[in-house]
């Protein structure tokens, strides 16, 4: 197609609206040094200066106060030798200072992380591992730099000798003890037996039988090295492969784009795709929102920072390749989704009023302090200059939700065609918008006993037992640290009703049940990312949870939960090899080699800039025997990749039928799978008797009879039903390699 619509003033008005962004962003990228709490120095800034100007008369308490907090503000930018000087100069002054214990206390605690931080930085940081992070730490992960993991032992065991330490750091001093030792293989045996946990609980099932997932991201040229972020996994230059966006909250860091060769390898082509310049954005995601057939990239910013977190948003209009290569130009003030900004992290698209365009609600972070209203942008079709318009009806509609939110999805949970709205809240109620089909909603999650967790995150809509009723699984996002965590991760214990996720089966008449119990995910959980994705083709999707928090000594494990049948899952991500202790973020499950096995691809790193980390993408070693099918939908009528559509796939294995189902959307509210190519695993079967995609706008249903099992097909809107042509040849794989 053309790069920009024909005529000089339809062209000025892409550049124009681009250039401004470009301007915008350097602004915010030239404040972060002084304003951004995460990024800035100005508090290192400050410390210096009140050391360096401090007499030496002045009494050592204060000078010792002023010592930890200079080595944490330089532990946060990662100047982690100027932090553990200071640290252990301060640890020196407390005898002399009269201060309790408590201050020692938290010298020891700093200075034991900055060691650990110290150890990663000298081994895991220097290059990308395969096996680095990974826990259980295996053979292959142990440091062989080993100074900074044996000087934080002795200090994490004089801290947890101390009397009167809050309890949470004194999980956390003890969580990473075990660390430590692992790194230099030490463990289990090198921990004294008070402190020591243990990888697992003895009471759930090992599941060793589900296979590994190797890391292969430095190899495809994916191991991208940085803070957290986002990202999208589809095909941006329309060549049937699976491409990669990846973003940062840096805002002096722009968005990358690797371009996959076909093979599952990838190349940077970020400025040659338009993006120099187009920094910042912890969450990213994908639609066609002017249905040209080529995907858009909305990138969301300012999430945590409030006041100063007012920065626009970034819609990148994809105007088609140049050389194979997209091109991108960002026209979020043109289209009227930019000047009235508030800090966002999650948004999510939807055709909410059934016209064949994409809508957009940016579920935007409301406190008390700062009152962020959530916006729904109704898509008014393209200006008279090609782009697309958006008029906020986010009042008038009754979705404002004035809560922090934190993760966005929808779903048309009670079979009436218009897609309703689940929004979750950290701190406060989750809401479920029901769409009335008039242009306004109304919040149903308290009669429908819909608004927990309160502590929530990411959320997502899906069908996770294959009954055809959409249901809403909610993670709880258990902030009290990772020794906490890992104390109930490993030893169980109890988890306060508060604490527990949600998973909410919905009945296909408007109700749900919490099943969280009885599907076995009463388990702790502290996700920021996350996606699912049918990893086995066995039909029933998997989930992934990238876990975290902005807190250093948070290094907790990423999980995966195998689902068995639509019945219960098992945490398999100790056998599967995804339990990177690394803080994870954007997550997207993908066919990235074309083989027809879903791979996952974490974006790690946490919020400060002495926390970066490389970024993983674990690859499907394949499940012999399962199939496969691949469908990129065409919209005619409705939308051009049909987000909203329902798959419903009738297959026979061993003699009996099944049915499968699907909701084509991009997954989970942190973390982007592929809008052109929506995976169907088939199990044993070979074909699909019968494929039905129901188009809402028109509530039709479109029917297939004996489609072929693995391929990648595309499936036109209103098309006779026996054309039904496959979009390239894919190599027909059942699992083996």
């Amino acid at each position: 197609m053309a790069l920009l619509p024909a005529g000089c003033g339809r062209r000025d008005a892409y550049e124009s609206s681009h250039q401004r962004m470009l301007a915008t962003l350097k602004t915010v990228a030239q404040r972060q040094s002084e304003d951004n709490h995460y990024l800035g120095d100005k508090d290192l800034r400050l410390f210096r200066e009140e050391l360096s100007s401090m007499p030496r008369e002045m009494p050592p308490g204060i000078r010792f106060d002023t010592l930890c907090d200079l080595a944490v503000a330089e532990l946060n930018l990662g100047e982690l030798e100027l932090s553990i000087a200071h640290l252990e100069e301060a640890r020196a002054l407390h005898p002399r200072s009269r201060l309790p214990a408590k201050d020692l206390g938290r010298c020891l605690y700093f200075l034991a992380v900055a060691r650990i931080r110290q150890a990663e930085t000298r081994n895991c940081c220097r290059a990308p591992s395969a096996e680095g992070c990974l826990f259980p730490l295996s053979e292959k992960a142990r440091h062989t730099e080993r100074t900074g993991a044996e000087q934080a032992i002795p200090v994490l065991t004089d801290y947890l000798r101390l009397q009167g330490m809050p309890e949470t750091r004194r999980q956390d001093a003890r969580w990473l003890l075990n660390v430590a030792h692992m790194t230099l293989g030490s463990y289990p045996q090198g921990v004294t037996e008070g402190y020591r946990l243990p990888v697992r609980r003895d009471d759930l099932p090992a599941r060793d039988d589900f296979p590994r997932f190797p890391n292969v991201a430095e190899e495809r040229g994916v191991a991208n090295f940085g803070l957290s972020g986002g990202v999208i996994a589809d095909d941006f230059n329309g060549d049937g492969s699976v491409d990669l966006i990846i973003s940062s909250l840096d805002g002096k860091v722009s968005l990358r784009y690797y371009q996959n060769d076909g093979t599952g390898h990838f190349t940077d082509l970020s400025a040659e795709a338009g993006f120099a310049g187009i920094t910042g954005g912890l969450n990213i995601n994908q639609a066609d929102c002017d249905n040209d057939g080529d995907l858009d990239v909305l990138v969301l910013r300012g999430a945590w920072l409030r006041e100063i977190g007012r920065q626009p948003n970034s819609l990148l209009c994809n105007l088609g390749n140049r050389n194979g290569i997209p091109w991108f130009r960002d026209v979020a003030y043109a289209s009227g989704l930019a000047g009235v900004d508030y800090p966002v992290l999650s948004a999510d698209w939807a055709d909410f009023d059934l016209d064949g365009d994409l809508d957009l609600y940016l579920g935007n972070e409301s406190t008390p302090e700062q009152v962020s209203p959530s916006q729904l942008f109704r898509n008014d079709g393209p200006g008279p200059d090609g782009i697309p318009r958006f008029t906020d009806i986010g009042a008038v509609a009754g979705v404002t939700n004035d809560r922090q939110a934190k993760g966005v999805s929808w779903g048309d949970y009670d079979g009436d065609r218009w897609p309703d709205l689940y929004v979750s809240n950290m701190g406060e109620e989750n809401r479920l918008y029901r769409n009335r089909g008039d242009g306004t909603f109304e919040d149903v999650a308290p009669q429908l006993h819909l608004t927990g967790p309160v502590m929530s995150f990411p959320a997502w809509f899906w069908d996770c037992n294959n009954d055809g009723a959409l249901d809403i699984m909610v993670p709880n996002y258990l902030n009290t640290g990772g020794g906490r965590f890992m104390e109930l991760l490993t030893l169980g214990g109890k988890l306060e009703p508060e604490d527990l996720p949600a998973l909410y089966l919905g009945d296909g008449r408007g109700g749900f049940q919490n099943r969280v119990r009885e599907s076995g995910l009463a388990v702790p959980m502290m996700p920021m990312g996350c996606n699912f994705g049918d990893l086995d083709n066995d039909g029933y999707p998997e989930f992934y949870l990238a876990n975290g928090s902005p807190n250093y000594a948070d290094i907790v494990p990423n999980q995966l939960f195998h689902n068995r049948g639509g019945l219960r899952f098992d945490d398999v991500t100790i056998p599967s090899g995804t339990g990177h202790l690394q803080k994870g973020h954007g997550t997207a499950f993908a066919d990235f080699d074309g083989d027809g096995n879903l791979d996952l691809f974490v974006e790690l790193g946490g919020a400060v800039p002495g926390d970066p980390f490389f970024d993983a993408l674990f690859q499907n070693p394949g499940f012999p025997g399962h199939h496969w099918l691949a469908m990129r939908l065409h919209g005619v009528k409705s939308n051009r990749f049909g987000v909203g559509c329902r798959i419903t796939a009738t297959v026979e294995e061993d003699g009996r039928s099944r049915v499968l189902h699907s909701l084509v959307d991009t997954g989970g509210s942190f973390g982007a799978n592929p809008l052109s190519r929506i995976h169907l695993g088939l199990g044993g079967a070979d074909r699909v008797k019968r494929l039905e995609i129901f188009w809402p706008v028109t509530g039709k249903t479109q029917v297939l009879e004996q489609v072929a099992a693995d391929r990648l097909v595309e499936i036109v809107e209103d098309a006779p039903d026996s054309e039904v042509p496959p979009v390239r040849e894919v190599p027909v794989s059942t699992g083996t390699r």
